[in-house]
């Protein structure tokens, strides 16, 4: 993902402030516990001191020097133990508190960008710390069936509008776990407040949360991105168009909202045509019909979405409306 020098300088300043974070919260903790164990400072002074002292035997020739110092090693490594029991801890808490464990909060794997530096450049990017805060809410864990209807029934399927809905979030979980073996894209529709961005959310927390890079972009901001890039050659359109086809996950939520013309058109099947030729996942949100979706749009967009989308279709009344119900009876 290309960055401006100015974007790299703050991604880095932020990676350097978490290294300052980790090495505080680990002298607070070490200063903390030896005031309470006095005794696991004392085996951390013996354990480097025994070490020492044996490396000079075993340079003077005595071959014994290595064996003794493993023992004695055990020894105060199982009284360490026994301490940490007691207090509690494991030895995880002599390690600082990584968020990104793989790049040790360094941004940097192998002399490579660590998938959180690659996912912190998105957010710095698309400013996607919004996303984030929503994700705490809209994710399976808050995803509730009882908004939908357990007697209402699809007509085409005879499964209530709950039977959808729970089959929707066992097609979802599947495209997660299935997600790094096989290429999926998903495409959600149903009427408005039937839990379509509230689903694509969920799906994309559960692959920030692995290490996935996740775009999300309602149409509107897609197709601006997309105008910017074409009439006005703008080069942070242009850097956004190459992390819009390099992303793991690229969301388009309420496609339909935008205003349609020859334009839209031809630039969403450029978006969806080279995604799928790099075989990168791409979920759509609509509230557009799938006889509306071919006809505001061309056929070839039409055929390109029917064969390559899971189509999942919800069906229910206006969550939203039920919960401000909800909310309003309880205040009452």
């Amino acid at each position: 993902m290309s960055l401006s020098n100015l974007q790299y300088d703050e991604l880095q300043r932020q990676y350097d402030a978490r290294q300052l974070r980790n090495q505080r919260v680990l002298q607070e903790r070490r200063a903390k516990i030896f005031a309470k164990y006095p005794r696991l400072k004392e085996l951390e002074a013996l354990t480097a001191s025994a070490s020492v002292h044996h490396a000079r035997h075993l340079l003077d020739g005595d071959d014994s020097a290595l064996e003794q110092l493993r023992l004695q090693l055990a020894c105060y490594r199982k009284e360490r133990a026994a301490i940490l029991v007691s207090a509690g801890v494991d030895e995880h808490y002599f390690e600082p508190p990584y968020l990104c464990p793989d790049c040790k909060d360094t941004g940097f794997v192998d002399g490579r960008r660590c998938h959180c530096f690659e996912q912190a450049a998105i957010d710095l990017v698309y400013t996607q710390s919004k996303i984030r805060s929503i994700l705490q809410e809209e994710n399976f864990s808050h995803f509730c069936l009882d908004y939908y209807s357990d007697t209402k029934k699809n007509s085409a399927t005879g499964l209530t509008y709950r039977e959808t809905a729970r089959n929707a979030v066992i097609e979802s979980l599947a495209f997660i776990r299935q997600f790094d073996k096989e290429f999926h894209n998903l495409f959600l529709y149903g009427d408005t407040g039937t839990g379509k961005t509230f689903l694509s959310n969920c799906i994309a927390k559960e692959l920030l949360d692995t290490g996935h890079s996740v775009i999300y972009f309602t149409a509107f901001q897609l197709f601006d991105i997309l105008e910017k890039n074409k009439f006005q050659k703008d080069s942070k359109a242009e850097a956004s168009m190459q992390h819009m086809f390099d992303c793991d996950l690229l969301i388009v939520d309420d496609l339909g909202t935008e205003l349609a013309n020859t334009f839209t058109v031809s630039q969403l099947f450029l978006c969806l045509n080279e995604r799928i030729l790099r075989k990168k996942a791409t979920i759509i949100s609509t509230n557009l019909g799938i006889d509306q979706l071919s006809t505001i749009y061309s056929e070839r967009i039409f055929s390109r979405i029917v064969s390559s989308y899971t189509m999942i279709k919800l069906f229910g009344d206006d969550i939203r409306l039920q919960k401000k119900n909800l909310s309003s009876g309880t205040a009452q």
